[in-house]
């Protein structure tokens, strides 16, 4: 396939098809690797910069807020330059935030890691603007499900390595003597294991900045096939005739909202689920697999959507009973108590139904997608930023968690997902067909 070749939406052929989804899916599984890692990210910046709960929600805080700032101006340079370019200056940005990690390291200063993190999440604002919409049209949209299911099991089959792998490289067996030992440590000593603990996260970090630089060039010069957005079918033409701005569409704007709520009731359930388990006096030694038991209850259930959705479940009806699984899980976080032994862990029941929301979670993302982009023509792009931009959700959201923490306790600060799933069952039973906002 020629690197200039363009095809319009609905018209790919199947080898398009498959080559588009091969290399999205490798594309998911890099966005899963770089943003899951955040879970023990959290923890470890805790302890090394001897941080409080809503200090430490920064790193959450500084990867997601550039969403918010760089998600239109990614898809007017999707306009400009194409899918391709655009992919490839993405993974660019991401190489600079990857490598920003080393003088900070090398600094002990958490501002410039915070930097690199804000770097890494513009890339990801990029590619998440190309990459979605690019899912969504590329077959038909009664299966888009499916496809944002499978880009699912990439994505956090990659977060459930990520915490695991950055662990294995990063901590040793002694570090939990050590983290004990800290309180009692002299100022220089502790100065001097703290100062020990981070350098360890340059060699990393300095791999991943040069494998995203060359997954750039890869995407640049890959058989990804050329989408045009911008010609739009005689129906939805004269549907849209009328609008000149996205504002003008309830179900995308709606839907944005959705997402933002959406994405940080995601990223509490695997980014605070070490925490919480700390207050079961789990150490981080024995509480860093939890991120990876949501993810893989997500896959579960991305699998059950793959098996299930259109054959005997639609999208919509997936995204109803998915919303409901999620506000009664909240409940149970909260209210349900008990010590439970499973998987050779001892905590409080409630641990596991925050490990649960893997399960809520999973179809959410899939099923809004295709309802709030559906009908949008050539407005398809800048609703995708629109989008993307709700991505800031995972920015907003734990830092809320965060102070509940430490203004009440672990366990309460889960009320903030009560009015997050209380509109997402909105969307799914009555935003998503408004056409008119009156």
């Amino acid at each position: 396939m020629k690197e200039n070749k363009t095809v319009a939406v609905g018209s790919l052929s199947q080898k398009d098809t498959l080559t588009g989804l091969v290399i999205i899916g490798f594309m998911f599984f890099m966005f899963g690797f770089t943003s899951w890692i955040n879970a023990i990210l959290i923890p470890y910046f805790k302890i090394a910069f001897q941080l409080s709960h809503v200090a430490s929600y920064l790193v959450a805080f500084a990867f997601y807020i550039s969403y918010l700032i760089f998600s239109i101006p990614a898809s007017y340079l999707l306009k400009s330059v194409g899918f391709k370019k655009g992919m490839m200056i993405g993974f660019w940005v991401m190489s600079a935030g990857a490598f920003l990690f080393v003088p900070a390291a090398i600094t002990m200063t958490y501002g410039l890691f915070l930097l690199g993190l804000f770097s890494i999440g513009a890339g990801l604002a990029l590619l998440q603007t190309a990459a979605n919409p690019y899912i969504t049209i590329l077959g038909p949209k009664e299966t888009a499900l499916r496809r944002f299911s499978i880009m699912g099991i990439c994505n956090k089959g990659a977060g459930i390595l990520a915490p695991l792998l950055f662990a294995a490289v990063i901590f040793r067996v002694t570090d939990s003597d050590m983290f004990d030992q800290l309180s009692q440590m002299s100022t220089a000593e502790k100065d001097a294991a703290l100062h020990e603990l981070i350098q360890r996260i340059i060699v990393p970090y300095a791999c991943v900045g040069t494998f995203l630089f060359l997954l750039g060039l890869f995407i640049r010069f890959s058989p990804l096939p050329e989408i045009d957005t911008e010609h739009e079918s005689d129906e939805v033409a004269q549907a849209n005739s009328s609008k000149t701005s996205i504002m003008q569409f309830p179900h995308l704007v709606l839907g944005a909202i959705a997402i933002f709520l959406h994405v940080g009731t995601q990223v509490i359930s695997i980014d605070t689920v070490i925490s919480y388990a700390g207050t079961m006096n789990l150490n981080l030694i024995e509480a860093k697999v939890f991120p990876s038991y949501t993810l893989t209850a997500q896959i579960c259930a991305y699998l059950v959507g793959i098996t299930f959705v259109p054959k005997f479940l639609s999208q919509l009806t997936a995204l109803k009973i998915s919303t409901v699984f999620g506000l009664i899980l909240t409940f149970l976080i909260i209210f349900a108590k008990g010590q439970v032994t499973f998987l050779g862990h001892t905590t409080d029941i409630s641990l596991w139904f925050v490990v649960m929301l893997g399960l809520a979670n999973s179809l959410v993302w899939a099923g809004v997608w295709p309802l709030a982009l559906d009908g949008l023509g050539r407005f398809t792009k800048i609703g995708a930023s629109l989008m993307v931009m709700g991505l800031a959700g995972n920015a907003i959201l734990p830092l809320i968690y965060g102070y509940l923490v430490d203004i009440s306790n672990a366990r309460e600060a889960y009320w903030v997902l009560f009015p997050c799933y209380a509109y997402l069952i909105f969307y799914a039973f009555r935003g998503y067909s408004l056409r008119k906002w009156s």
